[in-house]
């Protein structure tokens, strides 16, 4: 077999396990980067099938910045500053007391346990403050947290990483001049290293607002045809982050993520397609790089540590991150359960292993064991947190297993006596309605409800999705319907999106069109207009709890086409089933089914 077809089969494999493992992972309901990093183990050091540095050489820490580069784009997107407002002073706690807390102890570990010269040990300790979006992005879709511990650990996630590559890089460089002018220029490296760090922040803000500036101003123009947007986008976030680090090193990353969020909180262009496009590569870029990131590795690197590896990372995650926490939200609002969470939550990933690799080669001998200490924290800290934030979360209360909700998309009298109904069997529920006046009418009849603009792309990242577990689009427009059930199915999987049944002007059911993009809600034909003629004439919701006496065949016998099935509610498991008409229903004794009860006509 050739080269090129070995590095063909390796690239093809990268992405093939990396996608499968996500798959899998979806499946199987664990978190994707534990078991990303346990296929990037087998195929890599185990048995060495995917070899990165032999397949990119060169090109490898290229890939990966880039890669990363995108990455924190796709995060500053979902950064909106409204959301300061409420955890803008532990934000700025973290970002501050925190990274100094985090980077003072863990020197201090790694100069006393690990055994490493002072020099090496404060370069390892701002490498090791950075957490990141490629893990805590997942994980977070995977807890999907109630409150405010969400935004904070996402912005937290997201800001961390171009402030710790910076820092890193002024440690080096720090040392580095104070080597070569001499002990007694400490003064003077220490001016040098200011003035690095005034430079990096100002290359970084000016490229990302100047490629933001560019972009909105692109759009607003219409320079450019709709279908290029995206990829024009791409090639402009590329662009800001290879100039801003040319011009000045590792400025980069601030840059995108500057960009990034400058442009998800400017209000001129929507971007709501270049978020559906960044998220589907950034997915894909995750899913690669942890494969990279773990079929690197080196058995003995891990194990060479022995004990002191294993005393590292617990001292990390048991002393650094909750002391870290608790003086940075010192005088805050944040609740002790949100507090013990968020000192429970700070995985490392990507950007720590690629900035530990980059110093390690420039120094030498020196750093020979910068790289085991970073991705044994790596890999310690993803395999702790990611199997045990969730069940922490459900524990404290800030996280649901298997979340029964319902988000509701309009607040008309019919989806209010729906909403009525699940509210009184104990499920979460919150509608969204773009007209003012039911809005105000749910929440006077005690329903929580957003008055909101439907189609704004801002709309999904201001709803508090905690509980909930699946969305019914019932508003009056077929096309708004279809719009938002294409939205929300990011959120929450195709499976839990539905919608009601569109109709043809002259009366045919679009099913399997382009406008249906959720799944058909209650029966087929039971659109908007049907629905509403129905609540009109009388129709009322009804609980009926089956019996081994009364069975849903005694049900339908008893009523006929006068009830139609909306949801079965078994409440032993506390499970909620939506009515589709592509599964046929069957109910056991003991379940409750909820339905729309259409009165007799008079006469009859």
């Amino acid at each position: 077999m050739s080269e090129i077809e070995q590095n063909l089969i390796g690239l093809a494999g990268i992405i093939v396990l990396g996608i499968g493992g996500q798959c899998i992972a979806a499946r199987l309901r664990v978190p994707s980067i534990l078991l990303l990093l346990l296929i990037g183990f087998i195929a890599g050091p185990i048995t060495h099938s995917i070899e990165p540095d032999r397949i990119f050489e060169g090109l490898l820490f290229p890939v990966i910045s880039l890669s990363v580069a995108i990455i924190l784009f796709e995060g500053g997107l979902s950064l909106k500053l409204d959301e300061l407002r409420q955890i803008g002073r532990v934000l700025v706690g973290l970002l501050t007391i925190g990274i100094a807390t985090t980077w003072l102890l863990t020197t201090l570990a790694a100069w006393k346990i690990l055994g490493m010269p002072p020099r090496l040990a404060l370069l390892c300790g701002s490498i090791l403050i950075v957490t990141g979006p490629t893990v805590i992005g997942p994980m977070l879709r995977l807890i999907r947290p109630i409150g405010k511990i969400g935004p904070i650990a996402q912005w937290e996630g997201i800001v961390i990483d171009p402030i710790g590559a910076t820092l890193a890089v002024l440690v080096y460089d720090f040392f580095h001049s104070q080597h070569a002018m001499g002990a007694l220029q400490f003064d003077f490296s220490l001016l040098i290293a200011f003035v690095g760090l005034l430079e990096t922040t100002a290359v970084g803000l000016i490229c990302g607002s100047f490629a933001a500036g560019v972009v909105v101003l692109a759009l607003q123009r219409f320079w450019l045809p709709d279908r290029l947007h995206s990829p024009a986008l791409l090639a402009m976030v590329v662009a800001a982050f290879t100039i801003a680090n040319i011009w000045c090193r590792e400025s980069g990353m601030l840059a995108v993520t500057v960009m990034g969020v400058l442009l998800a909180n400017q209000k001129r262009v929507a971007i709501s397609r270049f978020v559906e496009f960044k998220e589907n590569l950034t997915v894909l870029l995750i899913s690669g790089l942890f494969i990279i990131l773990s079929a690197r590795l080196k058995l003995e690197n891990l194990t060479s540590l022995g004990w002191r590896g294993v005393a590292f990372v617990l001292f990390v995650i048991l002393i650094v991150r909750p002391v870290a926490v608790w003086l940075s939200s010192v005088g805050s609002n944040l609740t002790w359960q949100e507090r013990v969470f968020l000192s429970w939550f700070a995985p490392r990933g990507i950007v720590a292993a690629a900035v530990a690799s980059v110093f390690a080669i420039r120094l030498g001998d020196q750093g020979h064991d910068l790289v085991p200490a970073v991705f044994v924290v790596i890999v310690g800290t993803v395999s702790v947190y990611s199997l045990t934030a969730f069940p922490l979360a459900r524990r404290l209360g800030l996280a649901v297993t298997n979340p029964q909700g319902v988000l509701i998309a309009s607040a008309h009298p019919g989806a209010r006596a729906i909403a009525h109904a699940l509210q009184s069997a104990n499920f979460r529920v919150v509608l969204l309605d773009s007209n003012r006046v039911d809005g105000n009418v749910a929440r006077m009849e005690g329903l929580t409800a957003q008055t909101v603009d439907l189609l704004d792309e801002d709309t999904i990242k201001n709803v508090d999705f905690g509980g909930l577990g699946r969305f019914l689009a019932l508003t009056s427009s077929d096309e708004v319907n279809a719009l938002v059930s294409m939205r929300f199915r990011e959120v929450f999987g195709s499976s839990e999106v539905y919608q009601l049944s569109p109709i043809r002007s002259e009366g045919q059911v679009e099913v399997g069109s382009l406008r249906v993009h959720g799944r058909i809600l209650f029966a087929t034909g039971l659109n908007y207009e049907v629905l509403d003629q129905r609540f009109e004439a009388g129709a009322v919701i009804k609980q009926t709890k089956l019996t081994k006496e009364f069975t849903y065949a005694d049900f339908v016998s008893l009523h006929g086409t006068q009830a139609i099935p909306l949801f079965v509610i078994d409440p032993v498991a506390k499970l909620l089933t939506v009515c589709v008409p592509e599964v046929s229903l069957k109910i056991t004794a003991g379940q409750i089914l909820i339905s729309l009860m259409i009165p007799e006509p008079a006469g009859e």
